[in-house]
């Protein structure tokens, strides 16, 4: 049945392409010229986009990779002589098909899920608990990732925006084919803040796209105020190495310039790697021979171990099954071996709280704590 729907793929596209496009006839337009802008958004950390806001209601979003998007108000048309290289984006935006894991909280935390319809990751994938709980109720469906999406059903759904991952420019073809179905694309570029909370300051833009500006700007200020009460206090002197254990016994540790050793040392801790990994690379990791590892970490003040990407672990003991040599490490000797939560890299909005929690980490002389907000210790 699917394959005898896919024969009508093309008079779907033809009826649906005016919708999705956001064509209008020129007589409703307006001259984009005659339009003046009003402000623009004042960004704290976030060096990877821009909200020019334009009389009328108008919103210019630009990216770092110097992609472009009007947000058009709700019954207003858009505006004549709009540049090719501009994506108009009629609002109120609904049916998204979301494939950048990391935004789907920064949706959740501005209440508004209602406008994603559909996901490139299953149910059992999300750890924003609202997000798996509406693909369960069937409210947002799978829509296959972000490399194999199902075509036919984003255009049943009368999808007009896909959110993706930096991770869709491995996959250009997927990317063309759906801005022919009329499918905006607006690659989530957060990855490339500089400043961990640059990251989460993509709230702000979101909040742009759906109108809901206030409500960001107090989400990304709470984050900002937590961040300035662990700059208040001293450095801690912790030294502190983040990684995993690979299959193939291998360690996989966060590069010098990764946000997560930044945020390390906004906490007050000081990262064990000083130069690890090209400065330059998109990559986040480095993959180190266990001996190399050991050579640099063993007699660091607290190992986190990034149970992100492997599994969970429990106690000390599950650790050391991994390697014999860890057994050698101060960190392990001490009790000061630290995991952190599943939902960790899903939740964009509270690097400002992750931060404090790792400076409670570095702080806790006594070894009174077992757990804080998206890390607990190994017994």
């Amino acid at each position: 049945m699917r394959k005898n729907r896919f024969l009508v793929l093309g008079l779907i596209l033809v009826l649906l392409m005016p919708a999705l496009s956001g064509c209008t006839k020129k007589s409703d337009t307006a001259k984009f010229a005659q339009l003046h802008v009003i402000h623009r958004m004042e960004l704290d950390f976030a060096a990877e986009f821009s909200v020019d806001y334009y009389e009328g209601g108008y919103k210019l979003i630009t990216l770092g990779d110097g992609s472009r998007y009007l947000t058009v108000p709700a019954g207003a048309a858009v505006p004549r002589g709009l540049d090719a290289s501009i994506t108009p984006l009629h609002q109120p935006i609904r049916n998204i098909y979301l494939a950048a894991t990391s935004a789907m909280c920064l949706f959740d935390a501005l209440g508004r899920l209602d406008t994603i319809r559909l996901s490139g990751t299953k149910a059992d994938g999300w750890y924003v608990e609202n997000a798996r709980t509406a693909m369960q109720e069937g409210k947002i469906l799978y829509a296959g990732k972000y490399s194999e999406p199902d075509f036919e059903l984003l255009l049943e759904e009368k999808t007009p925006l896909a959110v993706e991952s930096m991770m869709i420019n491995h996959t250009s073809d997927v990317k063309a084919q759906l801005e022919r179905l009329g499918i905006a694309v607006l690659t989530d570029q957060s990855s490339n803040e500089t400043h961990p909370l640059g990251r989460a300051e993509w709230i702000r833009l979101y909040g742009a796209l759906l109108d809901e500006e206030e409500k960001a700007d107090a989400l990304f200020r709470e984050q900002v105020r937590l961040l300035r009460e662990v700059e208040k206090k001293s450095k801690t002197g912790k030294t502190v190495a983040f990684f995993y254990i690979g299959t193939t016994g291998r360690v996989v540790a966060r590069r010098t310039n990764d946000y997560v050793s930044k945020m390390i040392g906004l906490a007050g801790g000081d990262y064990v790697f000083k130069d690890l990994g090209d400065p330059d690379a998109k990559t986040s990791t480095v993959t180190l021979e266990m001996e190399t590892f050991y050579a640099t970490a063993k007699d660091a003040d607290i190992l986190i171990y990034n149970a992100t990407i492997a599994e969970s672990l429990s106690t000390l003991e599950e650790l050391l099954q991994k390697h014999a040599l860890l057994r050698e490490f101060k960190a392990v000797q001490n009790g000061q071996v630290w995991c952190t939560a599943r939902s960790m890299y899903q939740e964009t909005t509270a690097l400002g709280e992750m931060i404090q929690s790792l400076h409670s980490i570095f702080t806790d002389a006594e070894g009174n704590l077992s757990e804080v907000p998206f890390f607990y210790r190994l017994k």
